[in-house]
């Protein structure tokens, strides 16, 4: 009796002991504390910041994440509708008539297509099934069938500079350049809906909004900015830019959509700017000849093209400067183009050399170099990821 009372005594110590220096391994690394010491409050780990909801568009797809517009371009998550599309280039030759047709593989031309006078871009539709060529002089566009690459028969729209398409997929919204207008058409049909004119002058790129609510326009020839509103079809915003000359070109917005990026060929550089304010641009100096913009495939980066010098500059979006620069080795004019579908080549059109170039997005080494028709402009990468099309060579969300 005495030696169970005793065994009882000394396992009753033991585990008074062992509760008193903490067993569970959480507690291993904590400091040695005194009988009085409490123990400290963990401090609490803070939640992920909620998404604030985007409220969209009427009939616009869900914003997939409100901090990157460009979620949805991943290398290779291609929509189910284009996912056997035969990957091409299609580089519209603005003073040849003809569409050449790359194969990205072989880095030759498999095709060419006869279409209107002065081909400048080709589009791809909202829905992704057509490919439309914009015939500016011609007064037509010609639509392709990305599954096999035929054209199809032009229909009459008067001077398609660049096509654009709601957020919505409700209209297409034709640039008419010289005729300075925006035209809202039927996105299949391209039925006139409404016109809107315009008094900038020359009417050519454009960006949506996050929430698609809104659109900036560059106008070309008049050194102008426009905001419009989407669903009312009308401008609600212009500005001059504050540089003598100027030419915006290009334009895109921020993977966090707070800002917009306008490629200027003479201030030779990019204006930013608040799109929801529409305030004061700020201009930053990239390379002469500023033209395309394109993001990478993982939103962190924007390659630049500057035509007058040959070079593409490479903005990082979180240092919010220029990191790289690449030259071409043989010079050359660098116009406007897009990213493959894994986000490793860089294609753009040599808009005075009659070539394309094939860039590698990681070390910016020229991997290849094309003999096209004269005049090459807006060239489309297809099929590239993403949801849904807002035109021009392949905005896509």
């Amino acid at each position: 009796m005495h030696r169970l009372v005793k065994q009882t005594l000394a396992t009753g110590a033991v585990l008074a002991a062992l509760a008193a220096c903490g067993t569970d391994t959480r507690d291993h690394a904590a400091p040695h504390r005194t009988p009085t010491q409490a123990a400290p409050t963990r401090a609490a780990v803070p939640a992920p910041p909620r998404k604030k909801p985007v409220h969209g568009l009427p009939g616009m797809p869900p914003v997939l994440d409100p901090r990157d517009v460009y979620a949805a371009d991943r290398p290779n998550k291609l929509s189910p509708v284009v996912k056997d599309f035969p990957s091409r280039v299609y580089v519209p030759n603005t003073e040849s008539d003809t569409v050449s047709v790359i194969d990205p593989k072989t880095y030759r031309i498999i095709e060419t297509i006869h279409v209107g006078r002065q081909p400048q871009h080709v589009v791809p539709s909202w829905d992704m099934k057509t490919l439309w060529v914009n015939n500016n002089r011609g007064h037509t566009l010609t639509p392709i069938d990305p599954s096999t690459g035929k054209a199809g028969k032009p229909v009459e729209v008067h001077d398609p500079y660049n096509l654009y398409f709601t957020p919505n997929g409700k209209y297409a919204v034709v640039m008419a350049s010289l005729d300075r207008e925006l035209v809202f058409r039927d996105p299949h049909t391209m039925e006139r809906r409404k016109t809107v004119p315009v008094t900038c002058y020359g009417v050519n790129h454009a960006d949506f909004s996050l929430d698609g609510r809104y659109f900036i326009v560059s106008c070309e020839f008049s050194g102008e900015l426009l905001k419009v509103d989407t669903e009312k079809m009308k401008v609600v915003g212009q500005q001059k830019l504050p540089f003598r000359g100027a030419m915006p070109q290009d334009v895109k917005i921020s993977p966090d959509g707070k800002r917009f990026y306008v490629a200027d060929m003479m201030a030779d550089g990019m204006w930013v700017l608040d799109g929801d304010t529409f305030g004061k641009p700020k201009l930053i100096p990239t390379g002469k000849g500023t033209h395309g913009l394109y993001v990478s495939r993982d939103s962190r980066e924007m390659y630049v093209s500057n035509r007058g010098e040959g070079t593409i500059s490479v903005w990082d979006f979180a240092q919010d400067k220029v990191t790289k620069k690449w030259r071409l080795p043989d010079g050359g004019s660098p116009d406007m183009g897009g990213v493959s579908a894994d986000g490793k080549v860089l294609w753009l059109s040599g808009r005075y050399d009659a070539e394309v170039y094939a860039i590698d997005t990681r070390t910016g080494t020229q991997l290849a170099r094309i003999k096209v028709g004269s005049g090459p402009h807006g060239l489309a990468v297809y099929p590239q990821p993403g949801r849904y099309s807002l035109g021009h060579t392949g905005i896509f969300r």
